[in-house]
């Protein structure tokens, strides 16, 4: 039988988002939970607004995500040390 032997894990039944560690240096992961598959963007701000880096776009299936942020941006160079936001969209 098909996946005899394997524990199933239930889905998420509500949307959720956290990271971990906060404050952060040099890493910090940014997990959520999908109880649909859905479409994602996750993105990373500066503290005026700008967008600093995008780190999820597009579908994701329901369940338990970790996304590994390593402090640089979109062109992959460092940013400064300081406060950053975090958005995540879904559909």
């Amino acid at each position: 039988m098909y996946g005899e032997g394997l524990a199933m894990k239930a889905l998420p039944r509500e949307f959720s988002v956290g990271n971990h560690p906060n404050p952060f240096n040099p890493v910090t992961t940014i997990s959520f939970a999908l109880p649909v598959d859905s479409r994602v963007t996750l993105d990373v701000f500066n503290v005026i607004g700008q967008r600093v880096n995008r780190l999820v776009d597009g579908e994701m299936n329901a369940g338990e995500h970790r996304i590994v942020w390593d402090a640089t941006d979109e062109a992959g160079s460092k940013v400064a040390s300081g406060i950053y936001f975090y958005r995540i969209n879904v559909d």
